[in-house]
C-alpha cells in the first residue's frame, strides 16, 4: 500500500509542503505462482513484461535460453513477434525481420540477436543476479505459455488476471482513502471559515454562502475553475467536480484545504489566498506527476 505523509511549513509567509511516500509492496518486481512455478512480472512505461526465463524452466531441463531459442526459431513465432512489433512499435525494422524471416539466424534465433537486427520492444534480457532473464510482454510471453502447454498457458493467465485485479483494487482503495483525507480536511478549512469568515447574526443561507465561495476558491486554485462553471460545462455528468478528481488532484485538494485554513488564520484576504494557494497547487501537481510512486500506482 502506498501512503502520502506530508508536513507543512512556513517561512516567509510563504507555505512549503514535504512529501514522503510509504511503498510498501510496491516493488518493480511482482510474484505469480503457476504450477508450483514462481513468475516474475516487472512494470516498464505502463506494460507489463513477464519473465520467460522463469516459465521456461516448466518445459524440460534445459537451460531456460536454449528452450527460449528453441520456441523462437520457429516460422510461427518469428511471424507473430512481428506481428506484435508492427503493431505495437513504430521503429520495428521489417527488413530485418524479413532477414530473419528467409532463414539468416533464424535457426538459433535469440532475443539479443532478434533485438539486434529488428530494432523489437516485446522480448528483451535483463542482466542482474536478482531479477535478471529473458522478458518478454505479456501478449508475448502468453503465446510463449501456448507453446510451453495449454494447462501452463491457462494458470498463468488465471494468476496475472488475479494479480492485476488485486491490483485495480487497491488502486480504487487508495484513491478512496484520498477522497476521505480531502473530505476530513474540508472539515478542517470550514471550521477556519467559521471562526475567521462568518459575521456574527447572519441568516443560514448567507453562510452557506461563504462556505460555496470557499470551496470555489480551491476548485479554482486547483482546476481553473468554479463548480457552476463545472456543472455547465459537463450537464451529463454525475456529481461534481471532485468526484472526477485524479489521484494527484485528490492529494493536492487535501493539502491545500489545510494550507488556505492556515492562511484564513492568518488574516489573508480571498484574493491572496487564492494566489497562494493556485502556486502551491501547480508545484505540488508537477512534483507529484513527476513521482515514481505515483507512476507504480498507476
Amino acid at each position: 500500500m502506498i501512503v502520502f505523509f506530508y508536513y507543512i511549513r512556513c517561512k516567509d509567509n510563504k507555505f512549503f509542503v514535504t512529501f514522503s511516500f510509504s511503498e510498501q509492496n510496491m516493488a518493480n518486481n511482482k510474484k505469480i505462482e503457476v504450477k508450483g512455478r514462481a513468475i516474475t512480472i516487472i512494470s516498464q512505461q505502463e506494460e507489463d513484461y513477464i519473465s520467460l526465463t522463469d516459465m521456461a524452466g516448466y518445459r524440460d531441463n534445459l537451460e531456460a535460453r536454449i528452450v527460449v531459442s528453441n520456441w523462437m526459431s520457429t516460422y510461427y513465432t518469428v511471424d507473430f513477434l512481428a506481428v506484435w512489433e508492427q503493431v505495437n512499435n513504430p521503429n520495428f525494422n521489417r527488413m530485418g525481420f524479413h532477414t530473419v524471416r528467409n532463414g539468416e539466424g533464424r535457426l538459433f534465433l535469440t532475443p539479443k540477436r532478434w533485438v539486434e537486427m529488428t530494432n523489437a520492444i516485446g522480448i528483451f534480457s535483463k542482466s542482474g543476479r536478482y531479477g535478471g532473464g529473458i522478458f518478454a510482454h505479456k501478449d508475448i510471453a502468453f503465446e510463449f505459455g501456448t507453446w510451453l502447454s495449454a494447462e501452463f498457458k491457462y494458470f498463468l493467465i488465471r494468476e496475472f488476471q488475479r494479480l492485476k485485479n488485486e491490483e485495480n483494487a487497491r488502486l480504487k482503495l487508495e484513491w478512496n482513502l484520498q477522497r476521505m483525507l480531502a473530505k476530513i480536511n474540508y472539515h478542517i478549512h470550514t471550521d477556519a471559515i467559521k471562526e475567521n469568515l462568518i459575521p456574527k447574526e447572519i441568516t443560514k443561507q448567507q453562510v452557506s454562502i461563504v462556505y460555496a465561495n470557499e470551496a470555489d476558491l480551491l476548485n479554482v486554485a486547483l482546476f481553473g475553475i468554479t463548480a457552476k462553471e463545472w456543472r455547465d460545462n459537463n450537464p451529463n455528468k454525475d456529481g461534481n467536480i471532485r468526484d472526477y478528481a485524479t489521484l494527484e488532484q485528490l492529494v493536492v485538494l487535501s493539502n491545500i484545504e489545510s494550507i488556505n485554513a492556515l492562511l484564513i488564520h492568518q488574516g489573508l484576504t480571498q484574493n491572496e489566498r487564492l494566489i497562494q494557494l493556485n502556486k502551491t497547487a501547480i508545484t505540488q501537481m508537477k512534483s507529484l506527476l513527476d513521482s515514481n510512486a505515483i507512476k507504480k500506482l498507476k
